[in-house]
Order: C-alpha cells, then sequence, then structure tokens
C-alpha cells in the first residue's frame, strides 16, 4: 500500500510540473507574438522608401525651380539631361523620416531616352508623374502636356509590365478617383498619415466614371503644375486677355486632367502662392498624409484641383464667360501666340580718339594725292613744233590750252583731241602769206610783192598772236612759221 501510495504521489507531481511547463510555453509564445505584431505594426507605420517624383515640362518652364524651393534652396542649381534632387519627408507623429527621389527630365526630346534610370518595372507603381507648364506662355500648354505624356505612356509600354499587374494599378487609380471626398478645413498642426486599413472595405455607392474620366488611364497618380501664375497680370496688361482668355485655358486643362486622372494647381515662386499646398497634396499622393485643404475655383492665379473632385457638369460652369469662343473650339485658335515684336536698337557710336583720326585722314589724303599724279597725262611735245627747243615757255600751241584732268581709262581719246588740236593751230601758224591787190610787172612788181609778203607775214603772226593772248594772257611768246628766217622778222 505504501508503495502505490508513492507512486501516486510521484505521478501527482509529475502532472503538475507538466502543467506548469505547458504554462510556460504559453506565456513565451505569447510574448514572441506580442513581440512581433508590435513590429508587424511599426513597419507599417513606417513611412516607406524609394518613392519617386517624375516631372516633365518645358526648359524655363520653372520644374527646377519650384522642386528646389519645395526643398529650401533659395538658388537651384540647374543641371542638362536627367536631374536629381530630393526631398525630405519627416512624419512627426511617428517621429520617422525619409527622403523620396526626383528625377527632373531636360525640356527637349533627346533626353527621353534616360527616363530607364528613373522609372523602372518595379518602381512605377511608387511614383508619381508631375508635368509643369508656364502660365507666362500660355499658348504652349496644351502643346507641352500632349508631347509629355505621350513620352511618358510611351516609356510605360516599354517596360512590358505584366497585364495583371499592369490591371492592378488601373483598378487602383480609379478606386481613388472614385472614393475621393472632400476634406475637412480644420488643419491639424503636423500633416498626419492615415491609420493601415483594417482589411475589410466598406461598402459605398461609386459613382461611375464619365466618358472622358480616365481614358488615358496610367496606372499612376498624376499631376499638372501651373508655374507663374503671377504673369496673369502680365498678359492682361501686355496682351490684352480677358477673363474669357483665363477661363477657356483653365477649361481646356481641366478636360485634359480628367483624361488622366490628374490633380491641378496654380502656383507662383515669386508671389509664393499654393508652395505649401503642393508639398502637401504630394505627401498625401505618395505617403498618404492627410489632405485638409478642399478644391479651390475662385482665384483665377491661385487654382487648386485634386484628383477625383472634378467632372463635366463642374466644367460646364465656365462656359458662362464665353463670348467670343464656343467650348469646342480648338485652343490654339483662340490663345494664339503674339507676334514677335522687332526691338530696334539705337547703335551706339564710340569717337575714336582725334590724333587717330587725323592720321588717317592724311594718310587718306596721301593715297589720293598719289592716284590724283598717276592720273595726269605726260607734257609731250608735240612733233613739228614752230618753237626751238632751246627756248623756255610752253613746248607747243597744245600746252597752253587747259589741262583738264580724266580718267585712266579715257587717256588715249584726251591724247587724240590734243593732238587733233594742235595740229590745227601749226596749221594755222604755217600757213604760208596771202598777197593782197594787184602784182606789179618786171623788178618793181617784185620789190612790191616782197613788201606785201613781209607785210602780210607780219599781219598773220599778229592776229595769230592775239588770239593765243586771250587764252593765255600771262604767256609771252613769239611764234615763227618755219619757212620764214631771222631776218624776215627785223625791221
Amino acid at each position: 500500500m505504501a508503495h502505490v501510495r508513492a507512486k501516486k504521489a510521484l505521478g501527482a507531481a509529475g502532472a503538475g510540473d507538466t502543467q506548469e511547463n505547458n504554462s510556460g510555453d504559453e506565456d513565451e509564445q505569447n510574448l514572441w507574438s506580442s513581440i512581433l505584431s508590435e513590429v508587424s505594426a511599426r513597419s507599417l507605420s513606417k513611412l516607406p522608401s524609394g518613392k519617386n517624383i517624375l516631372v516633365f515640362g518645358e526648359d524655363g518652364s520653372g520644374k527646377t525651380t519650384i522642386i528646389a524651393k519645395l526643398q529650401g534652396v533659395e538658388q537651384p542649381k540647374k543641371g542638362r539631361g536627367l536631374e536629381y534632387l530630393y526631398l525630405s519627408v519627416h512624419d512627426e507623429v511617428r517621429d520617422d523620416k525619409t527622403y523620396c527621389n526626383v528625377w527632373i527630365l531636360g525640356g527637349d526630346l533627346y533626353y527621353k531616352g534616360l527616363l530607364k534610370f528613373a522609372v523602372s518595372v518595379e518602381s512605377l507603381r511608387d511614383t508619381l508623374a508631375v508635368f509643369v507648364v508656364d502660365m507666362s506662355r500660355p499658348w504652349t500648354i496644351m502643346e507641352s502636356l500632349e508631347k509629355w505624356t505621350s513620352v511618358l505612356r510611351d516609356h510605360v509600354n516599354k517596360l512590358k509590365i505584366p497585364p495583371e499587374e499592369m490591371r492592378k494599378m488601373e483598378q487602383k487609380m480609379v478606386k481613388d478617383f472614385q472614393e475621393y471626398t472632400e476634406p475637412e478645413e480644420a488643419t491639424p498642426a503636423s500633416p498626419q498619415r492615415c491609420g493601415p486599413s483594417s482589411g475589410v472595405e466598406e461598402e459605398g455607392v461609386l459613382i461611375p466614371l464619365g466618358d472622358n474620366v480616365l481614358s488615358h488611364n496610367l496606372g499612376i497618380p498624376v499631376l499638372i503644375v501651373c508655374t507663374k501664375c503671377d504673369a496673369i497680370s502680365a498678359l492682361e496688361r501686355d496682351h490684352d486677355y480677358r477673363e474669357e482668355h483665363f477661363d477657356f485655358i483653365q477649361f481646356h486643362i481641366r478636360r485634359f486632367c480628367l483624361q488622366y486622372g490628374a490633380g491641378l494647381i496654380y502656383t507662383s515662386v515669386k508671389a509664393g502662392k499654393n508652395l505649401d499646398l503642393l508639398y502637401k497634396y504630394i505627401m498625401q499622393k505618395m505617403y498618404d498624409f492627410q489632405l485638409t485643404t478642399p478644391a479651390f475655383v475662385v482665384e483665377k492665379d491661385a487654382i487648386f484641383i485634386p484628383s477625383g473632385w472634378d467632372n463635366e457638369k463642374k466644367i460646364a460652369i465656365l462656359h458662362e464667360s464665353f463670348t467670343a469662343v464656343k467650348p469646342e473650339d480648338p485652343f490654339e485658335d483662340f490663345i494664339m501666340k503674339p507676334p514677335v515684336r522687332k526691338l530696334v536698337y539705337d547703335k551706339e557710336v564710340i569717337a575714336e580718339d582725334e590724333q587717330v583720326f587725323l592720321m588717317k585722314l592724311q594718310s587718306s589724303l596721301a593715297k589720293l594725292t598719289a592716284v590724283t599724279r598717276a592720273t595726269e597725262p605726260p607734257s609731250r611735245t608735240v612733233p613739228g613744233s614752230p618753237r626751238p627747243t632751246g627756248r623756255t615757255g610752253p613746248a607747243n600751241v597744245a600746252s597752253v590750252l587747259p589741262v583738264i584732268p580724266v580718267k585712266t581709262s579715257d587717256m588715249k581719246g584726251a591724247a587724240a583731241n590734243e593732238g587733233v588740236l594742235a595740229n590745227f593751230f601749226n596749221s594755222l601758224l604755217s600757213k604760208k602769206t596771202v598777197t593782197t591787190g594787184t602784182h606789179g610787172v618786171g623788178g618793181g612788181g617784185g620789190g612790191v610783192q616782197g613788201a606785201a609778203k613781209k607785210a602780210g607775214q607780219k599781219l598773220v603772226l599778229t592776229d595769230v598772236q592775239s588770239e593765243l593772248d586771250k587764252k593765255t594772257p600771262k604767256l609771252d611768246t613769239t611764234v615763227m612759221p618755219n619757212n620764214a628766217s631771222p631776218t624776215e622778222n627785223e625791221d
């Protein structure tokens, strides 16, 4: 009996130890489960890394400037091709911090091949596409949007994402658009993230999409940013833009946003408009931060329309201001590029130094003198001149005529005319005297003839000399005929 009691006692002791061991194992499992659940909850609430913002836009549209402004950088350094920046993201409630990658593509289509370094199949689902347009050049807005959305759509098609994966991304875009609700205007002290979903979807009535809504679904969120909205006043002043023009621009942009399910925001770095709102909206789309700012369409330079708020009926309200244009009119027919005005600048004339000017003038005068001397005909002695070679004065009759400067190409003609004149005067001088009156018979007649000849010779010489003196009064010459002897001129 004692032996049996001992066995029962040992058995009871063993059972007690087993129960204690089982309870210890359960407590240990509960501890690990609580630790794992806490780690899992923290991992779900932790800010995700690897988010990407892909920025498109024309050169000079301000895309680099506005991202740098969101960073807090006053003077950004602009690059070429594919720029890389980042935004600092801070969750003050959970004391968590991360960085969001920003890729800025250059404004030339030549750089579109660089998109493969920014967006891949794995990173596409975590990407936000931002299209920047310039309000200071409104005639380029629609063309720029068409161009860059086409570039992104072609790149997404080249990624060859599995159809099932792409369909899930597109369905998420449709769901987010349909489930948009107007937020409350009570702004918290700091941005707060939405809590993790319980996994049970609330049943609600979803408004069906219109015909033009998400017709170009890229599977990723899209945002259109209009920069330089402070230029609206300049457009009114310089290009005679009216309220109708800005409503027509907004009408076309908002219809374009419906096609991609995109949000729209007007900003101005110069005036500091909507920059904080832009940052909050990006944080809401990328990290599920709560957005407490509702849509705003009252001020024409500070429009804000989040994705999911707009529809065709709301856009149709803009038709009320259309008077000179119809809603179906093409954008470029009403918002036209103004003609280029050629600015005429007065050319600045700088006076050169006085001494340099005088030296140039002296050199020009010296060259002109040399050319004039080269064009003058050389003095020549006409053959058959009655003047003896040993006497001073003009060599022939032609030399007493005034010298007329002629061009070099006309020298031969001038020389020929000069020779004709010289021969004419020489023929006058060499012409024999004509006997006037009747001739005597015999020896008396010869004496009278000789006397008449002598007298006639002097008469002819006197007439010629007087004519020459009229031409050149300062020239005193005595011209003798060829057939006259020195004794004939003596009295």
